[in-house]
């Protein structure tokens, strides 16, 4: 099956040496992603478009759109069949046999490109399959605007293509035509969203974490939806993850005497604190989820303020976004379940928080704040591949993870806490386990009604559910906690 790869409008109009350049980074970035997924996998760079050529295995194929779809530079993806080009009519025959019976009692229309010498027009050529499907299709009719179905040939030389169905593709820049930057992540809509929207403009984008003193299942969850965009998104491209200590931090702010002011004092030490990530990435940004007025301290007066403390760049992308908007974007990008899990924390919470914080009164706030304290927090926090996160996860939270179904054996209550809808559309079966659905929001309740002593098992599509659960469930006291891995349900 070939695939065929048109390049984001914006790559299109591009000087020829950018544009040669963004092609060979997007090459190079599918061959990466397509390595994983079998070594048969051809990619051609054909300089107006790519071609992915993958085996007629459904399994590859099905992998292979899914990975193009989520590949930023790409603005669709056309699935096609290829046919040598002998004959007008040989044309017709092979058309028929592809988009036929798909074009029966529908209006259509045909178009058709070319590249070469031809004895013949492109017009000459859409004409006579046109006339030839209404001849020969049941109930089909000719309608030049708006068809309900348009037959679209490409013709290079003696090589034709026939579309056969057509995907929307991400659109943006490839990964990394554009520079590094580091993603400020709590794990929640905004900042996931934020961090999404860099990875399809085309940079290369770490996480950093601050953790201001919540539980361990915090931080844990926040690095598996870093994973997840990270995986999902940028899989081409490595990059890392940044968890800093932020607690000595939030007791400084805490016992300062203006309450008012911690939720600009807390930014500003962050924006601090990820400048010198940044720096030490190579990092030409800082990015972070704020929107206009969505609480007191993203006033244009207050982010005036906390941008003062740094001179690095700090690009916020939601800035004028509305909360719907982003909560709907990140369950369209597949995050939205995860961010509304994770729970949040902030130690800085104040009644009264300022809209206009005074300078003046923010650096005699700050005289606490120095800058050993912030580099200190920064010298201690842990750096890991962002690639290493399942592994790293796992064992810091003690959690066993079932990644093969012989290592059940019967005994366990299989619990699947996937929202109802989710649920509905691929119910959990497994042969010899007891499966109960039980949502992960109605979980922490009916869990009083369980045996603490009876082994459980949690399941859940990405993991991040089940893994937050599984920690709540041993700290209630479940003696024999375990989450079930997708891919161990998956190879069933």
């Amino acid at each position: 099956m070939i695939f065929v790869l048109r390049f984001h409008a914006e790559i299109t109009v591009k000087s020829k040496s950018l544009r040669q350049r963004y092609s060979k980074v997007l090459t190079g970035s599918i061959r990466n992603l397509m390595k994983a997924i079998s070594p048969e996998i051809k990619v051609r760079n054909l300089w107006d478009k790519l071609e992915v050529e993958t085996p007629e295995v459904p399994e590859v194929c099905a992998q292979v759109l899914d990975r193009l779809q989520n590949t930023p530079g790409i603005s669709h993806i056309e699935q096609v069949e290829n046919t040598p080009f002998e004959s007008f009519e040989q044309l017709l025959e092979f058309v028929l046999d592809k988009q036929g019976e798909h074009l029966a009692n529908q209006s259509f229309a045909v178009r058709v490109k070319r590249k070469g010498k031809h004895e013949f027009s492109s017009q000459d050529l859409a004409a006579y399959i046109g006339g030839g499907i209404k001849a020969r299709v049941e109930g089909t009719r000719v309608q030049l605007k708006n068809p309900e179905q348009t037959v679209k040939i490409w013709l290079e030389d003696d090589q034709a293509n026939v579309e056969i169905e057509r995907f929307n593709g991400l659109g943006g820049y490839p990964i990394p035509t554009q520079e590094t930057v580091v993603s400020l992540i709590s794990g929640g809509f905004d900042s996931a969203v934020a961090t999404y929207a860099l990875m399809r403009r085309g940079a290369r984008t770490h996480f950093c974490f601050f953790n201001l003193g919540g539980a361990e299942a915090h931080e844990a969850a926040v690095k598996e939806v870093s994973y997840f965009i990270w995986e999902k998104f940028s899989k081409s491209h490595p990059v890392k993850f940044v968890s800093i200590d932020f607690s000595d931090v939030v007791d400084r702010i805490l016992t300062q005497d203006q309450p008012g002011l911690m939720g600009v004092l807390l930014k500003r030490a962050m924006l601090r604190a990820a400048s010198i990530v940044a720096s030490r990435l190579n990092a030409q940004a800082i990015v972070t989820g704020e929107a206009l007025g969505q609480v007191s301290s993203q006033t244009l007066t207050n982010l005036q303020v906390i941008d003062e403390v740094t001179d690095t760049l700090v690009l916020r992308p939601l800035i004028v976004s509305d909360k719907q908007d982003i909560v709907d974007l990140a369950n369209s990008i597949g995050v939205g379940e995860m961010a509304a899990a994770i729970p949040e924390y902030c130690g800085v919470i104040s009644n009264k928080p300022t809209v206009k914080a005074q300078r003046g009164a923010i650096k005699v706030a700050e005289e606490t704040l120095n800058d050993e304290l912030i580099e200190s927090a920064v010298l201690n926090g842990k750096l890991i591949d962002v690639r290493n996160i399942p592994t790293v996860t796992q064992e810091e939270t003690h959690i066993r993870q079932i990644n093969d179904l012989a290592e059940l054996n019967g005994n366990e209550l299989v619990l699947d806490i996937r929202a109802p809808e989710e649920e509905e559309l691929n119910p959990l079966v497994l042969s010899g386990s007891k499966v109960q659905h039980l949502p992960f929001f109605k979980l922490a309740r009916a869990a009083e009604g369980l045996d603490k002593n009876q082994p459980v098992v949690l399941y859940c599509k990405q993991g991040v559910m089940s893994r937050l659960q599984a920690i709540t469930l041993r700290n209630m006291g479940f003696t024999q906690v375990a989450v079930l891995a997708d891919e161990a349900v998956c190879k069933s």
